[in-house]
């Protein structure tokens, strides 16, 4: 299977296309699709989805992926990467919205605009875009990277808002407020006991834990723990925090307890998942990947 990379920070491409000119593949970098005009059909993950204008698609790292070309179709494509998300045009609080889109993408098809008003504001935000890199006036690369941040931004807000883990169509309000509460929380150890959020929610503390099963199909302890573990390796993976402030950051005793807690899910300590992820993206763009 091909596997591409990105040699750049970001990238924006706008393509009419008759047909695909590529199979399956998967990519080293994150990419936004937005289709201003046409119709086919998305696959990703060996699922289909039926496109039209409007439709924005996620593609990560992690997905296999193809477009079936039924009516001539104008794509715009924004690609980006680990090294545009650590530069400094984010902040912590900006990195943190970008965590949702790594832990929230569902890796299966279909548009990820869920809010109705983003939908018309994120089409302006590409039109935009598009106007600027063809007129390339003063000052268009700051305008454009400026535009860029606001579509990664509203990305993250439909994610996070809408598409919560472990979650479908059917999945009452109730249990998506739950949800969202502890992705917003997670960093704060004492609001996620089951009595505050018993509580807080007007759930029985002995009924909570068979709720969240049955929504979730996961205990809630072990829901949280993967979620603190995603939250570890983003930070990891996305910022230059040192060890010891993520422990700070996402609530653990010292560094002692964040190794243990690491290394439970994932056999190697936060120390090492680092320097393992940063020798992967260098030889990837050695090979030429």
């Amino acid at each position: 299977m091909n596997i591409e990379a990105l040699y750049r920070p970001f990238e924006i491409v706008y393509k009419t296309l008759d047909e695909c000119p590529k199979t399956d593949h998967k990519h080293l970098f994150f990419e936004l699709v937005y289709i201003v005009a046409g119709s086919g059909k998305q696959c990703i993950n060996e699922n289909t989805f039926a496109y039209k204008p409007g439709h924005l698609f996620l593609i990560t790292p992690d997905d296999c992926h193809s477009f079936q070309i039924e009516e001539t179709t104008e794509f715009f494509f924004l690609r980006f990467n680990n090294i545009y998300i650590k530069s400094k045009g984010f902040q912590a609080e900006d990195i943190k919205m970008l965590e949702y889109i790594l832990q929230n993408a569902s890796h299966q098809p279909g548009c990820i605009l869920k809010n109705l008003s983003d939908k018309p504001l994120f089409k302006s935000l590409v039109e935009a875009t598009i106007s600027e890199s063809v007129n390339r006036d003063i000052y268009n690369q700051d305008l454009i990277k400026q535009i860029v941040n606001t579509m990664i931004v509203l990305v993250a807000r439909n994610i996070a808002k809408y598409l919560p883990m472990a979650t479908s169509e059917a999945t009452d309000k109730k249990a998506l407020d739950i949800l969202h509460y502890i992705q917003e929380n997670i960093c704060l150890p004492e609001r996620l006991r089951v009595k505050y959020l018993s509580e807080h929610f007007g759930i029985s503390k002995s009924y909570f834990g068979r709720y969240f099963k049955k929504i979730t199909q996961q205990t809630y302890q072990e829901y949280v723990n993967q979620l603190r573990i995603k939250h570890v390796k983003a930070r990891l993976q996305l910022s230059n925090l040192r060890i010891n402030e993520i422990v700070d950051e996402l609530g653990f005793t010292d560094v002692s307890h964040l190794n243990r807690f690491f290394k439970r899910y994932e056999k190697v300590s936060p120390t090492e998942f680092r320097k393992l992820d940063v020798k992967n993206e260098t030889n990837s763009h050695q090979l030429g990947i």
